[in-house]
């Protein structure tokens, strides 16, 4: 065997290792230990390889001619077959490999099956495809190739149901099909699912017309001015299994079909299962997504006619419904003021839809015949006149509210849209301070100005909804006084960039050779005089930015840009240099006059400057669509105002296809935060921002880009992994400083989430302890408990968060009840599942005996309420609460799965049958092996969209059998399915993570058997965030 230097990804056999052990020095071999989630793929594609070979040189007994050859060849290859399948069933019984699945002599392999009417005198066999059904293969349309379109339709002759994903729908295109197209949907009516959008108004309405005559439920994306489609696929499903598929780069036109420069793969069932499964469950999510609307023949015609944006604005207002972004913000509302919070502050990052979430919120409000008062404030005439269309939409009537603004009075007065001009202090002072139940204030950042806090000082309403993309402002001054100092819901700027509401960005993160780590750092923040001096001593980091401006952006004489510097004389030595270089630019600041500033935005947007540097100045409020380049030229230490400055040039226009985003990063200080930045674009813990920056952030939305240059990533990550591996001893030393504080005090005063402390066997007090502000205890007794921080971290509902701090908070132990699920689940979290359930009454007085760790859980769950989001719901039957997370061990208490011994059992496998709910727990764990992208198992399970979910049974499992009937709903008496579901099997931190619970689902269909494919319908949508998360299509 010969090896030479490159990528492998091989099982090592003893042969490969014999090759390996001769290797020379200059050679070094890189290994993995193989897991048992993807075994399975790659031993088999092994003993695939390897009978292929066996089955092609059988040999037949000497002396035979040539036909007795062939037939005593076959023979052996069958032979050889029956006996590899009778040992793989001996081998693993449970996986369901019987003599059924024997091949029977003669061989023969099925070609069709028809129904016995069909087959009549003069009928034809049924067309099938040139190409076998069990081969994939590459079409390119050439001169002695297959045509994608004459594959079409034979295609189309055999399927059961077809799925067509098109950007573009052609009438020359859909007349050549439309025969087979016809003849298809009068065999299988209802059978034809077409996506297809109006971009570039390119689509016939002649042809779309054309397909919902013959019977196509078609749904269309009316977006006129960008798509997120541009996919072009067919799916034809055989219920026999031989699914095919046709992916590639041909719309529905003449061209693409017949004689265009093509390519397109065709797929197989057979050979390429898992590729066919995903396009699928693609196609199923876009299918259910909002983006996608049923075909409306007067919309259709006016979003191909291009209609003015204004009138799409409108047309989609018409529509009004949530995003799932939107949705997580409304259901996060709904918990703060179920828990008292009745002013709250919702930051929503540019383009993701503020005056949607409070006009939704507002139209909940009124549900039940409500009809609350209602003022609603912002600065400018233009932003009211669209909030109020907006709420007319939600709340469904056309004559909904009033303005007060410029010409604009009230008649009614109950509903009233009002510029912060038109509250002036005598207008208020005919006002009650209660006269409006809802407040909702725009651009709350505002908040601090005079004539807001005159405002909001004279009001009180019971409910008051402040609205920002940017709660920090540029003065320092804080917005948060308003609503107990926290932000009730946050709307992050990654699901804009999903939905296409926003451009994409590509960052580059460019090092400049500076070092930070010698200037002055304190209160989070670096000296400011420091960093200028370090920024203007002389051009050497200015050239720099100039050659990476170069670099990065394809003319530099056509960029509109935006550089964020250090302070106004940075900004000033920056324009001067770059003025001076032949790049045109101004700079600005807070003491600019107006005039002088409106006029400097001018000439950026006409193209007279080409790069605009500011301070601060531009980080809200402002609305520059033309901005395409952003130039991070200062170490920016809040991650809002990060995001404010990068929000600046998000906004979409007209010939805009990104925004190009360069930071130059310097050797930071140690106490300077990375993580911060790099948290508030992708969300998740430290150690989430560490692995995506080791592996190069393979997980961002569609169209962006994050690039650290090799010494960018290098101070990055040493200042990111610094923060991860925070040691016990400087944990210490912070909480000597701090003194004997309670839990929340000090991860405020650390900056620390509850993940960064509780970690293998951490708590605070072991810091006490360890500082010496606590007495040392030997007791082992202590141990698990001191684990069960740890444990406790996934829990989010009211129902365990409430129960378990009432208890807590009595010096007294609960009194015992074994057959209460709470106590048991409280006896599970605390870790004592391997002792029997007769001690739990023991080991809650050991407990309660501790003071200091029976506050400290008491603070922790509290903690753990605040931060608490997502609504949960009871569900009939069991103690857990829909849309809560759950270990399996805290399932297993609920349920009183108890064992002989009295103790808790610990189920394994993906299924647990509880007769005395008459429940199937289903457990599923939608990405198997999360240290590899694994496509032959990644969709297998997975949601298909907020109410549906899709499911593989355990191998053995037949329809017919006992668990299949259970499954169907078969069975004599009522028996129910729970989901269960987590993303990945560990978090971030290596923690085995949880399960959240679906609720309730109802069997709706399935396909095949052993395993079975189901399709689960749920009681209850799954939250919005969970679906964003989990779904396998972009957007």
């Amino acid at each position: 065997m010969k090896l030479v230097p490159g990528l492998y990804e091989a099982p090592i056999t003893a042969e490969l290792e014999s090759a390996l052990e001769k290797l020379t020095d200059s050679l070094g071999a890189t290994r993995e230990e193989i897991t048992a989630d993807e075994a399975p793929h790659l031993l088999a594609r092994l003993l695939h390889d390897a009978s292929l070979r066996a089955l092609r040189n059988v040999r037949v007994a000497e002396g035979a001619d040539d036909a007795e050859k062939k037939v005593g060849r076959l023979k052996l290859q069958v032979a050889l077959a029956n006996e590899v399948l009778g040992l793989l069933g001996r081998l693993a019984p449970k996986a369901g490999i019987t003599d059924d699945e024997a091949v029977r002599h003669p061989a023969e392999i099925l070609l069709a099956l028809r129904e016995l009417s069909d087959v009549r005198l003069g009928t034809l066999e049924v067309a099938r495809p040139t190409l076998p059904l069990r081969q994939s293969d590459l079409l390119v349309n050439g001169p002695r190739d297959l045509r994608i379109g004459h594959e079409v339709r034979l295609e189309l002759a055999s399927a059961d149901r077809v799925d067509l994903l098109v950007s573009f729908v052609k009438w020359s295109g859909f007349r050549l099909l439309r025969s087979e197209l016809k003849a298809f949907v009068a065999r299988r009516p209802g059978g034809l699912r077409v996506l297809t959008t109006t971009y570039m108004g390119a689509t016939d309405a002649t042809a779309v017309e054309g397909l919902l005559e013959l019977g196509a439920n078609i749904k269309v994306s009316y977006d006129s001015r960008r798509t997120r489609l541009h996919a072009k696929a067919w799916l034809f499903h055989r219920e026999s299994g031989f699914t095919t598929g046709l992916v590639g780069s041909s719309n529905v036109s003449a061209a693409a079909l017949l004689d265009g420069c093509e390519w397109n793969v065709r797929l197989s069932s057979v050979d390429n299962a898992s590729i066919l499964s995903k396009f699928l469950t693609t196609f199923d999510q876009y299918w259910a997504d909002s983006e996608f609307e049923p075909y409306d023949k007067d919309r259709f015609q006016d979003a191909t006619r291009r209609r003015d944006p204004d009138r799409d604005a409108l047309a989609r207002a018409i529509q009004l419904r949530a995003y799932p972004h939107q949705q997580a913000v409304l259901d996060a509302l709904e918990v703060e003021r179920k828990h008292g919070h009745h002013h709250n502050l919702v930051v929503a990052a540019t383009g993701t839809g503020k005056t949607v979430i409070a006009a939704l919120d507002y139209a909940r409000l009124r549900k039940g015949g409500a009809d609350p008062t209602l003022l609603f404030v912002a600065h400018r005439q233009e932003i009211l006149r669209q909030s109020l269309a907006t709420f007319r939409a939600a709340v469904r009537d056309g004559n909904f509210g009033e303005l007060l603004v410029g010409d604009d009075r009230p008649t009614v007065g109950r509903h009233v849209f009002a510029s912060i001009q038109a509250m002036h202090e005598k207008r208020l002072a005919k006002l009650a301070p209660d006269a409006y139940d809802v407040v909702i204030v725009d651009e709350f950042h505002h908040a601090q100005a005079d004539s807001y806090r005159l405002l909001l000082s004279h009001f009180r309403p019971k409910i008051l909804l402040g609205l920002t993309a940017t709660p920090e402002r540029a003065d320092g001054k804080s917005v948060l006084e308003w609503f107990d100092d926290r932000i009730a819901a946050e709307s992050r700027l990654w699901d804009a960039l999903d939905l296409g509401l926003v451009v994409p960005f590509q960052y580059f993160g460019i090092h400049d050779d500076t070092d930070l780590s010698v200037v002055d750092f304190s209160g989070g923040r670096y000296d400011i005089a420091s960093l200028e001096q370090l920024y203007t001593a002389d051009h050497v980091r200015a050239n720099a930015v100039i050659r990476a401006l170069h670099s990065h952006v394809r003319d530099v004489t056509q960029i509109r840009a935006l550089g964020f510097c250090v302070s106004i004389k940075h900004a000033e030595f920056m324009a001067k240099f770059f003025t001076q270089k032949g790049i045109a630019s101004l700079a600005v600041s807070a003491d600019t006059p107006d005039h002088k500033r409106s006029e400097a935005l001018q000439k950026l947007r006409t193209g007279e400057i080409k790069v605009l540097f500011s301070r601060d100045l531009f980080n809200e409020g402002v609305d520059m669509p033309s901005v395409d380049t952003v130039l991070f030229l200062r170490p920016t230490e809040s991650a809002t105002v990060f995001l404010q400055q990068l929000g600046r040039g998000l906004r979409h226009e007209e010939g805009k296809a990104c925004l190009t985003v360069l930071d130059f990063i310097g050797n930071a200080h140690k106490r300077f935060r990375f993580d911060q930045r790099f948290r508030a674009l992708l969300g998740g813990t430290r150690a989430g921002v560490r692995d995506a920056i080791e592996q190069g952030f393979p997980h961002l939305p569609a169209g962006c880009e994050i690039k650290l240059d090799r010494e960018s990533q290098r101070a990055v990550l040493q200042n990111v992994r610094a923060l991860v591996g925070s040691t016990t001893r400087d944990l210490v030393e912070d909480l000597r400083g701090l003194g004997d504080v309670r839990l929340p005090t000090f991860l405020t005063r650390c900056d620390l989430d509850p993940e960064d402390l509780y970690k293998d066997g951490r708590c605070l007090t072991t810091l006490k302890r360890a500082a010496k502000l606590l007495a040392s205890t030997n007791k082992e007794s202590e141990e698990e408990i001191m684990r069960a921080f740890e444990r406790m971290l996934h829990v989010d509902d009211d129902s365990r968060l409430d129960t378990w701090r009432g208890w807590l908070a009595s010096d007294r132990p609960v009194s015992v009840d074994q057959d209460d699920p709470l106590q048991l689940m409280l006896f599970t979290v605390l870790g004592f599942t391997q002792k029997p359930v007769a001690e739990m009454g023991a080991e809650f007085k050991q407990l309660w005996a501790n003071s200091d760790l029976r506050e400290e859980l008491r603070d922790l769950l509290e903690l753990l309420a605040d931060r608490q989001r997502r609504p949960t719901f009871a569900v009939d039957g069991v103690p857990f609460r829909a849309h809560a997370t759950y270990t399996r061990d805290e399932v297993s208490a609920g349920l009183r799965e108890i064992g002989d011994k009295g103790k808790l059992k610990r189920t394994q496998g993906g299924v647990l049958k509880n007769d005395p709910t008459r429940s199937d727990i289903l457990y599923v764990t939608l990405d198997k092996d999360p240290k590899h992208f694994t496509p032959t198992t990644l969709y297998d399970d997975y949601p298909i969209s907020q109410s549906r979910f899709h499911w593989e049974s355990q191998a053995p499992t037949r329809a017919a059998s006992a668990t299949g009937r259970r499954y169907q709903g078969l069975t004599e008496q009522p028996w129910r399915t729970l989901l269960f579901v987590r993303h990945r099997k560990w978090d971030s931190r290596g923690v085995t993570s949880p399960y959240l619970f679906l609720g309730p689902v109802r069997y709706v269909s399935h396909e095949k058997e052993k395993p079975m494919r189901i399709v689960w319908d749920l009681e209850r949508p799954m939250p919005s965030a969970f679906f964003n998360e989990t779904k396998v299509a972009a957007g």
